[in-house]
């Protein structure tokens, strides 16, 4: 009895001691692999996509059927139910959803694969579309998560409409002249006046430059350092004698300039330092490429002869270091290449749901929790992941910030160029960061007994039971304009950027207060709509609260002698037209000349004429049209091509052929890539004279969503910055304005031809080795079998195409294509590469040919 007693309190024990001994033999999530693939992008022809997520097991453990979750990132809906039957997909808020096993989901032994398919609401297009930034969360260590050790993508190889074929390619590329290097214009972007001398002026690094005014003695400095950077140290040789010299000419505009070369000498003239900091730059893009791979001896620039002023006062870039961060490192190269291409407006989108990025001393919660990213449910400490950026806030893409000190430096960096830096702070929409770090402010002042302290800057009514869903799927992201304690954040964030451009020595003319995307059913049944309803009888709905709110954030910056910014959507007045909803222009901000980016002119989406309505309403208006300047859309329909595509697909063609005045008529397919209906442009407003001069200029913007590293940054910008340039500062080329479509073509084919050479065989090459070098996008090659010959080209000609017949990637060192190739079957490879060695995407031929 007393053996079988102890034979029975063993077995308890080793069961017991068993199951904690299982439980302790979770598998390594860092030795499980992730790949999702498209099964059907067309899943019982609904116009949806069934994909599949697969797990496997590289671990020496099991998987357990349960007791964890998967949570990753999209911009997609999906369908709740997987397909597999082993699985629930839940939106938990934003882009974040959650993968839960179910019943139907098994032990993953060692070894063994899972799958778990599941529906997407709409077909996949690109590589863009696929899940982000999976990681696993155990259920018994909620608060924890784990990346997976590999997660990747299986090619897809899509027959949709639109698709962007190498064949495609081939034939576009094929109607552009490749012209010789000698006969194209060494200026860039193309200026007003130019015309060419004959013979060429010499210079070393020795060159003497000088100031006739000392007011330019700076200017001489920055030319100096080019040169020596360039060239190497002084030393004395025969072009000695040869000068530069930097004149004062009064009369000119502020950004205007003159550039006379001469055999023996180079005259730049401005009546402004920024002009002639924009001569000097003329003078640079003079010099040609090669100079910077390899330092000559001298140096040979043609004799010319330049007037040029840019068109539009402001030519702007927007960079959105919000959804993912940038590197001030990275900012600094950005400034550097605007400056090269006279952009003069740096527009730093610095807060938004994913992060709040700029250092304001007086709120230190906004980026001690608003600038971290990782895995939480509750945000009470940092922010939940986004786009991608994992479950640790350690991730350098998802979480950081800039110091004070880095930001003056930014500052500094700009004003030397002549760049202004805009910081957007986005209320009171896509402002989720602000809201949860002013919690956790509050939170903090709570738990000390400072009540008062605590609820001075809260941006939101914990009592407010108003339901809704932003563009981005967020419930928790818009601040309560009915909130005093709003306007006190809103007031101190200023003062603190003011005291941040002030000790840089930085003007500060605006700050861009966003307004952009502001879901509906918003601030309904807060409370403090409610009393603020009751004691202002000019509130009659939450309509009214948008012009309550920009009112106030106005008189607030109006004292401080700072204009106000932001999107279109603050300018417009909600109203009626027969019956439905729609937008007119306030007039009760016309008076107070505030100006609006206006992006929204989706073709077939009923807004085209927006920003004519607001320019000929009276607003000033920067045309950042999402049919031609959105740096983030994919080049074209493609899968192995990055980016967004929900306004249309951006190559560099469009940014060259925007119209700024009439941008009708440059709209020349759908976002899907079909022919333009131009019935949707009936009853749409044009531009009158007077909207003309309310045109304040252009900005090419770049939403970071799908950036995620410095590489990619400069993908999705270069060399698509060069088209806005180009649009921002030339005189309005002829084929704009030419009424006769037939020649306004063959003047654009021409025009077009030359873009695309000055930048294959001059500005490409100079930005493979400008300050560092620039990871500019590199085309896929076109390709065509023709009569048994594979013939290929690209898109800017100077670019070499090398090429592989025996299946594998080409490289630096194969082939160089100089004609057509026999094609005696198999696999053949085309890739273009810059002149550093580094290549773009693949065109595959013969058996398997990847679009």
């Amino acid at each position: 009895m007393n053996k079988l007693f102890t034979m029975m309190v063993i077995a308890a024990v080793f069961v017991c001691s068993g199951f904690k001994f299982i439980d302790d033999k979770k598998p390594n999530i860092a030795d499980l692999h992730l790949n999702w693939q498209v099964v059907d992008n067309n899943y019982q022809n609904k116009n949806e996509a069934l994909t599949a997520l697969a797990i496997t097991n590289n671990s020496h453990e099991v998987l357990p059927a349960s007791g964890w979750k998967i949570y990753f990132n999209s911009g997609r809906g999906f369908t709740k139910n997987a397909v597999s039957n082993n699985a629930i997909i839940e939106q938990v808020n934003g882009d974040m959803y959650s993968i839960t096993p179910t019943a139907g989901f098994k032990d993953l032994k060692p070894g063994e694969i899972a799958r778990i398919e599941f529906v997407c609401d709409d077909p996949v297009v690109n590589i863009t579309d696929a899940p982000e930034g999976p990681y696993l969360v155990w259920d018994a260590q909620p608060e924890k998560g784990y990346s997976f050790g590999s997660y990747d993508i299986t090619p897809y190889k899509p027959t949709y409409q639109g698709l962007i074929t190498p064949e495609i390619v081939y034939n576009r590329n094929k109607t552009v002249a490749d012209i010789p290097a000698d006969q194209l214009i060494k200026v860039f972007p193309t200026p007003a006046s130019y015309t060419a001398g004959s013979g060429s002026f010499t210079f070393a690094s020795n060159i003497h430059i000088s100031a006739q005014d000392a007011r330019f003695n700076k200017e001489v400095t920055v030319l100096d350092n080019y040169i020596l950077t360039l060239l190497g140290k002084k030393g004395s040789n025969r072009y000695s004698d040869n000068a530069i010299s930097l004149e004062y000419k009064a009369g000119l505009a502020d950004e205007a300039y003159e550039l006379s070369v001469k055999p023996a000498s180079v005259t730049i003239r401005a009546s402004t330092n920024a002009g002639m900091f924009y001569g000097i730059q003329s003078f640079k893009s003079m010099i040609p490429a090669s100079v910077s791979a390899k330092a000559p001896a001298s140096v040979q620039i043609p004799c010319v002869e330049v007037a040029d002023a840019p068109r539009f006062a402001h030519r702007a870039v927007m960079l959105d270091v919000a959804r993912n961060f940038q590197s001030k490192q990275q900012v600094l190269k950005l400034l550097e290449a605007m400056s090269l291409y006279k952009l003069n407006v740096l527009h730093l989108h610095l807060t938004d749901d994913e992060g709040w990025r700029i250092e304001i001393p007086s709120l230190p919660e906004l980026t001690s929790v608003g600038s971290k990213r990782g895995h939480t449910l509750d945000s009470k400490t940092h922010l939940p992941p986004s786009h991608g950026s994992g479950p640790d806030v350690s991730n350098t893409v998802g979480s950081g910030y800039y110091t004070k000190a880095e930001y003056i430096e930014i500052l500094k960096y700009a004003n030397d160029r002549h760049i202004t830096v805009v910081p957007e702070i986005e209320t009171p929409g896509h402002a989720r960061a602000s809201i949860k770090a002013m919690n956790a402010r509050y939170d903090r002042l709570m738990a000390q007994g400072k009540k008062a302290d605590a609820e001075k800057y809260l941006l939101y009514d914990a009592n407010d039971k108003s339901e809704y869903r932003s563009v981005q799927y967020w419930n928790d992201n818009v601040i309560d304009v009915s909130l005093p304690s709003t306007y006190n954040f809103v007031e101190t964030v200023v003062d603190d950027l003011i005291g941040i451009y002030k000790e840089a020595g930085a003007p500060l003319p605006t700050v861009h207060f966003g307004g952009d995307e502001v879901p509906a059913n918003v601030w309904g049944k807060s409370p403090a709509y409610l009393a603020l309803k009751a004691s202002h009888p000019e509130i009659q709905s939450t309509n009214d609260l948008w012009y309550y709110f920009y009112g106030r954030v106005n008189e607030i910056l109006k004292k401080k002698g700072i204009l106000l910014s932001g999107w279109e959507e603050m300018a417009l007045r909600k109203t009626t037209l027969d019956g439905q909803p729609a937008y007119v222009p306030n007039p009760d901000f016309n008076k107070e000349h505030l100006q609006v980016d206006v992006w929204n002119n989706v073709l077939g989406g009923g807004q085209e004429d927006l920003a004519y309505r607001l320019a000929n309403g009276g607003y000033k208006v920067v045309l950042t049209c999402v049919t031609n300047l959105y740096f983030d859309m994919a080049n074209y329909k493609s899968f192995d091509e990055p980016g967004y595509y929900w306004g249309a697909f951006l190559g560099i063609d469009k940014f060259y052929s925007f119209i700024p005045y009439d941008y009708f008529k440059n709209a020349d397919v759908d976002k899907q890539g079909n022919p333009i209906n131009r019935n949707i442009f009936i009853g749409k407003q044009r531009l009158t004279d007077y909207g003309k001069s309310n045109i304040a200029g252009l900005q090419g913007a770049l939403w970071a969503e799908t950036v995620k590293s410095p590489e990619r940054m400069e993908y999705m910008i270069f060399p698509r910055l060069l088209g806005l340039a180009e649009r921002a500062w030339a005189p309005d080329p002829a084929w704009a304005t030419e009424k006769d479509p037939a020649k306004s073509k063959a003047e654009y084919d021409l025009a077009w031809s030359n873009f695309l050479n000055v930048l294959g065989k001059r500005e490409l090459p100079r930005l493979s080795y400008y300050n560092g070098g620039y990871d500019y996008r590199v085309p896929k090659p076109g390709i065509s079998l023709e009569d048994g010959k594979y013939l290929s080209n690209v898109e800017f000609p100077g670019l070499t195409i090398r090429y592989t017949t025996n299946g594998k990637d080409p490289d630096a060192s194969s082939k160089v294509y100089t004609g057509p190739v026999n094609y005696n079957g198999g696999v053949i490879k085309f890739r273009a590469f810059d002149p550093k060695g580094r290549g773009g995407n693949i065109a595959e031929g013969g058996n398997s040919i990847n679009p």
